[in-house]
């Protein structure tokens, strides 16, 4: 663990007070909620842009006939 000195606004450290936890609790939460956010955001953005890439190949077998090939009698 690496330990980092931070400085808070009145506002945000009376915000960690009044929630009930030790701002030394607070502080770490808080980083770690804005890190998942931040990964979240990452991967729908790279959901996004994969969305539709082989839409235009025409080398590839379609769906449907692929799925009836698998179907069993």
């Amino acid at each position: 663990m690496v330990r980092t000195r931070i400085h808070l606004t009145d506002q945000r450290a009376e915000t960690a007070s009044r929630s009930g936890k030790r701002r030394s609790a607070a502080v770490p939460e808080a980083a770690d909620r804005s890190i998942e956010q931040t990964s979240r955001r990452r991967r729908e953005a790279t959901l996004g842009e994969a969305a539709g890439i082989w839409r235009d190949r025409t080398d590839l077998a379609d769906v449907d006939t692929l799925r009836r090939g698998w179907d069993r009698d």
